[in-house]
C-alpha cells in the first residue's frame, strides 16, 4: 500500500489547469489500469480550450464562482451549470466540456480515469 498526500504531489501547469497526478502511468504512485489526482482551474493558469477525451468522473471539492458547460461538439456547449463542493460529474467518453469561472472564481476537483491510455485530448481521435 501507498498512501499519499497532496501537499506532496508536484504541480503540472497545462493550459487552463494545474494537475497534480497521484495515480497514473506518470503518477507519484504508478498504475498500468487507473488514473487519478487533483485539478485546479483559476486565473493562474489561464483559460481553458473546450476539449474531449476518455470517459472520466469528477468530485468537487471546492469552487466559487466556477463552472462547467457541455455538449456535442465544440461549438454546441450547453449554458453554464456552476459547480458547488460536493457534486459528481461523470463525463462520458469522447463528450465535448471546459471548465471556466468568473473573476476571481475557482474550481478545485478530484479526478478519476479507468485507464491511464488515451486520457490526454490530443491523445485522442478528434473525429469520433
Amino acid at each position: 500500500m501507498e498512501i499519499l498526500t497532496r501537499q506532496n504531489l508536484k504541480n503540472e501547469i497545462l493550459p487552463g489547469r494545474g494537475i497534480q497526478k497521484a495515480i497514473g502511468k506518470d503518477g507519484y504512485s504508478h498504475s498500468s489500469r487507473m488514473t487519478m489526482g487533483f485539478a485546479r482551474y483559476c486565473a493562474e493558469y489561464g483559460t481553458m480550450e473546450p476539449h474531449h477525451h476518455a470517459e472520466e468522473i469528477l468530485y468537487i471539492i471546492n469552487a466559487k464562482d466556477g463552472w462547467v458547460r457541455f455538449g456535442e461538439s465544440k461549438n454546441d456547449l450547453k449554458e453554464k451549470v456552476f459547480l458547488q463542493p460536493g457534486m459528481i460529474l461523470h463525463i462520458p467518453e469522447q463528450e465535448w466540456h471546459v471548465f471556466g469561472f468568473e473573476q476571481d472564481g475557482f474550481v478545485d476537483a478530484i479526478f478519476f480515469y479507468g485507464q491511464v491510455e488515451n486520457i490526454r485530448p490530443e491523445s485522442t481521435p478528434k473525429n469520433r
